[in-house]
């Protein structure tokens, strides 16, 4: 069956392979992984049917790099969890002046990522090259907890002074308020963005009103610091996690707890509502365990190991209800599909508590790792989150670095054979990491963000354009424009007092003519240009990995 996108010029031959993107094709044409969703995004809405309709698809997608316009996003695909485990490693980006990563947060419309360090800046990248964007200072100590509102008009941080800010979506600072007297562990906004609940090492809750920012309930009964809070996706219900290793749900109309749960024996590091349907509850401790809760049965349902250390950290995926991904102190990224078991061989396979005949007394199903990523950090994985599409993971770690995950190309069989899943020395050996060759590219990749974050900065002291005389560049003073403080001003040879000047001739539109600025000269630094797509097809040919178009 002819398909639209098979040109008939290609029907003896290869047809061309797709572009890469930026930061991977300058790095390893080869290999380089999608991170442009606009085309496989695309492809779905010019293929896709109701879902009622379940006539397969005339062509599925293949083990083969041909079959890279094959790929569709996790919405295509709400079923198939597995084809959206982010398994390779896309890009780490870290800052000129680095600080251990707290917090990562996507945008609501997923162009950039921003990160909160301990240094309490805020830096954005860009969500599809990944390069430097901006650096701001937001806070004065460590950023802890980050969220936008549901209506995606507001962004809310607190840090560990416990000190709470709102900003708009252009980073403009418009309210501050001393929400907890010690550090904000958690903050989580209602689903109607009414109000918001913050936690803190103080013992407390406090729910708060969004637009007056006046305290309406606070809530009490944890022994011990407050790690985690969440709110239910689309119901009036709280839950929180302490280092006194409970587990409470609250009712935030009345501030009453409504009952508390007590499956770990180590402290809570964070606890989450899964958000597609809201029906399971995942908390993670110190215990390195994940327990799933069902809310409908309010007890345990499966246990999730793999973790040899803490688990520090966990997210949701946004479109698969069965996919957790979980970060732990040793530095591992561990993904489970709550719906396979994936038990070892020397382990017997179990049934889950709802095929159990008696259901709320049977015991939890043990869960093992859909696949591991053990090197993926060097140290504490402290925050994951996912893209609006459910395209790319990303993750933020005491080692300063930021990384971006997504899901293997067709055909991709190296990437468990790299440094992330078997350390560097072992990937060196093997072939599939060159060390010297990594650490230049290392100090390359440094010696550009730092260029860029320099750049960022210096655009950020320029003084305000409004400042100036119409005509001059900004910051630029002549005698006579600016008045002195007892108001007087030493006005210019030629003109009268109060009268300025008109502007130079060789400036125009606040910059001068002929400069490499209005020209578009060389006055800015250039990236190196991106590899030739013929030269990587040819490459991709000599390893035989490139098929006939079918």
């Amino acid at each position: 069956m002819d398909r639209e996108y098979h040109p008939r010029q290609f029907e003896d031959g290869p047809r061309p392979r797709p572009k890469h993107s930026t930061c991977q094709a300058a790095t390893n044409p080869s290999t380089g992984a999608v991170t442009d969703y606009g085309s496989t995004t695309v492809q779905w809405m010019r293929n896709r049917r109701p879902r009622y309709k379940h006539a397969p698809m005339p062509e599925v997608e293949r083990p083969s790099a041909s079959y890279v316009v094959d790929m569709t996003p996790p919405a295509a695909r709400v079923t198939s969890a597995a084809e959206s485990i982010p398994a390779k490693a896309l890009h780490s980006s870290l800052n000129k002046v680095k600080y251990p990563i707290g917090v990562v947060k996507w945008t609501p419309e997923g162009r950039r990522l921003l990160t909160g360090s301990t240094s309490g800046e805020f830096t954005l990248w860009n969500g599809m090259g990944f390069n430097f964007e901006t650096i701001m200072q937001a806070h004065e100590g460590a950023i802890r907890a980050i969220q936008y509102t549901h209506t995606d008009d507001w962004l809310l941080s607190a840090d560990q002074h416990g000190v709470v800010k709102y900003w708009q979506t252009n980073f403009n600072n418009v309210k501050e308020i001393q929400a907890h007297s010690e550090s904000v562990r958690g903050l989580a906004i209602a689903p109607t963005d009414s109000k918001f609940v913050t936690c803190a090492d103080d013992t407390t809750l406090k729910i708060w009103d969004f637009a007056s920012s006046a305290e309406e309930l606070t809530l009490t009964g944890h022994g011990w610091e407050v790690k985690s809070v969440d709110w239910h996706p689309h119901k009036g219900l709280l839950v929180s996690g302490s280092k006194d290793h409970q587990v409470k749900f609250w009712d935030p109309r009345t501030g009453r707890c409504l009952t508390t749960l007590h499956g770990h024996k180590t402290p809570i590091s964070k606890t989450m509502f899964e958000p597609v349907q809201g029906n399971l509850l995942a908390t993670c401790a110190r215990d390195h365990t994940v327990r799933i809760f069902d809310l409908r049965m309010m007890r345990d349902v499966l246990l999730l190991k793999g973790h040899d250390k803490d688990v520090t950290t966990m997210t949701w995926h946004p479109m698969h209800k069965n996919l957790l991904s979980t970060g732990g102190q040793a530095g591992a990224i561990i993904h489970y599909l709550l719906d396979e078991q994936n038990a070892p061989a020397d382990v017997l396979p179990s049934i889950s508590p709802y095929d159990a005949a008696d259901p709320q007394n049977a015991p939890a199903q043990t869960i093992y790792p859909a696949h591991v990523v053990m090197e993926a950090h060097d140290y504490t994985v402290w925050s994951m989150d996912w893209h609006p599409l459910g395209h790319i993971l990303a993750s933020g770690s005491h080692d300063r670095v930021t990384r971006f995950w997504t899901r293997p190309r067709p055909g991709d069989t190296t990437y468990f054979k790299d440094r992330y899943h078997i350390g560097e020395k072992a990937a060196e050996a093997q072939g599939t990491w060159d060390g010297r060759q990594g650490r230049r590219r290392r100090a390359e990749e440094e010696e550009l963000e730092a260029e860029d974050e320099a750049e960022g900065l210096v655009d950020q002291k320029m003084p305000s354009k409004s400042a100036g005389p119409p005509g001059l560049p900004p910051g630029l003073s002549l005698p006579g424009l600016n008045a002195a403080p007892d108001g007087t001003s030493s006005a210019l040879p030629g003109f009268p007092p109060g009268i300025p000047p008109p502007p130079p001739p060789n400036f125009q539109n606040g910059g001068p003519v002929g400069s490499g600025v209005q020209n578009g000269g060389d006055a800015g630094r250039r990236r190196a240009p991106l590899p030739d797509q013929n030269e990587a097809l040819m490459e991709e040919m000599r390893q035989g990995r490139y098929r006939k178009a079918r």
